[in-house]
């Protein structure tokens, strides 16, 4: 069986038009090549309805919060569509409990009510449902009555917001759907013990983008202009992942060199004190659109993540968007997993003393590497995973056929 012109559902934590690329909108656009998509927006909650109100975030989502017989945004691919739902209590706040999970499933029959009347809207029938990383929302499939279910795991949770409810929830997740996708060994691992379908496909890039970065047109970003050269850069959210005393470090042995951090910035964060030396600049969140034209302006990309209890469960999407980009790549030994995808083409570092010595040796670049890294981006591309993420739905749903006939 292939997955061809199947009607999917994906529920997602992460909002469609978020400041930086996604994974999970990233395999909406993909599936959506093939099958019908209906991207069910992370809801908004009254909070957020409050505080984000003059942010172009909400007035897209506006004309639809309330209109049941309007609340697609269809996007420029034909088969994908937003589902937008009206807001939601915020109730993360609870204590844990019986009067948590009630509120939880008020929430989720919230959000059902509008996903009912997009069903019946596009007859969309024997739909596959997958759960992207939407642990607040444990037992939403049941409301829906989808074909085949999905939990697709890309993140350990580690922040404190999303521990407080979100381990529980997300085990009742991953024990009751059909099928497991993680994006790391080691979230695969952990999911195993609760669902024996469980499966890795890691995180991959989108190679023709990150590739614009080669293009001898393409001029550097401006949020680059007046960082002197040679520039190390960071692309993507600058928060807990970030090893900031290896970043201290590194810094003061390199005093010669420019450190450029560009993403949005936690604003737990924002006041790190390695951020105020003189050769660390913070420039802000660019749009994923801009990403190629921050690349060609590194000499030197890097993934300093810092190595605890939960980092070997970390995929980072930025691997493959730098090497994509034929740049140098050094990171730290965060998640020993790598090195099997990347080959010897990323120089992986346990101190900054060695972090240093591979910067310095990365800035001494040849075509010859360049094609390496070029050559390892083009086997980990969005298109090979989708392919496979494709196979896994088919032969689950051709299984899951054959068990309801029987």
């Amino acid at each position: 069986m292939e997955l061809r012109n199947r009607n999917i559902i994906i529920f997602s934590q992460m909002q469609f038009d978020g400041r930086l690329e996604s994974t999970n909108y990233t395999l909406a656009k993909y599936l959506a090549k093939n099958n019908n998509v209906y991207y069910v927006d992370r809801p908004f909650t009254w909070k957020d309805y409050v505080k984000y109100k003059d942010t172009p975030a909400f007035k897209i989502r506006k004309p639809h919060f309330f209109s049941p017989s309007d609340s697609i945004i269809q996007t420029e691919i034909p088969n994908l569509k937003i589902v937008i739902c009206p807001p939601v209590p915020s109730i993360n706040m609870l204590p844990e409990g019986k009067i948590y999970r009630l509120a939880v499933r008020m929430n989720e029959l919230i959000v059902a009510s509008r996903l009912k009347k997009v069903i019946k809207q596009f007859s969309i029938n024997d739909y596959i449902y997958i759960n992207s990383y939407n642990y607040t929302y444990p037992n939403f499939h049941d409301l829906i009555k989808p074909l085949l279910t999905v939990y697709h795991c890309v993140d350990p949770l580690i922040e404190v917001y999303q521990t407080r409810h979100g381990l529980i929830s997300e085990d009742i997740i991953v024990k009751n759907v059909d099928l497991v996708i993680c994006t790391s060994k080691e979230l695969r691992n952990k999911k195993l013990k609760l669902n024996h379908n469980s499966h890795l496909i890691p995180n991959a890039a989108n190679i023709n983008h990150s590739q614009k970065a080669l293009d001898p047109e393409l001029p550097v970003a401006a949020v680059l202009s007046g960082i002197g050269k040679p520039i190390i850069g960071y692309f993507g959210n600058i928060e807990r992942r970030v090893d900031y005393n290896l970043l201290k470090e590194l810094l003061d042995q390199n005093p010669d060199k420019n450190f450029a951090f560009v993403g949005p910035v936690d604003s737990n964060y924002a006041d790190m004190s390695v951020f105020e030396r003189p050769n660390a600049f913070l420039t802000g969140a660019v749009p994923y659109e801009q990403m190629p034209a921050v690349l060609k302006g590194f000499d030197v990309a890097i993934i300093p993540f810092k190595k605890d209890e939960v980092s070997s469960s970390i995929f980072p999407l930025k691997l493959f968007e730098y090497l994509g980009s034929g740049k140098p790549t050094v990171s730290s030994n965060f998640n020993t997993d790598l090195k099997e995808f990347t080959k010897d083409i990323v120089a992986y570092c346990k101190t900054a003393g060695e972090f240093t010595i591979a910067i310095n040796e990365a800035l001494n670049d040849t075509p010859e590497l360049q094609k390496k890294r070029l050559a390892v981006a083009a086997e980990n591309t969005w298109e090979h995973r989708v392919v496979e993420i494709e196979k896994l739905l088919a032969l689950n749903l051709e299984l899951k056929l054959k068990a309801i006939n029987q």
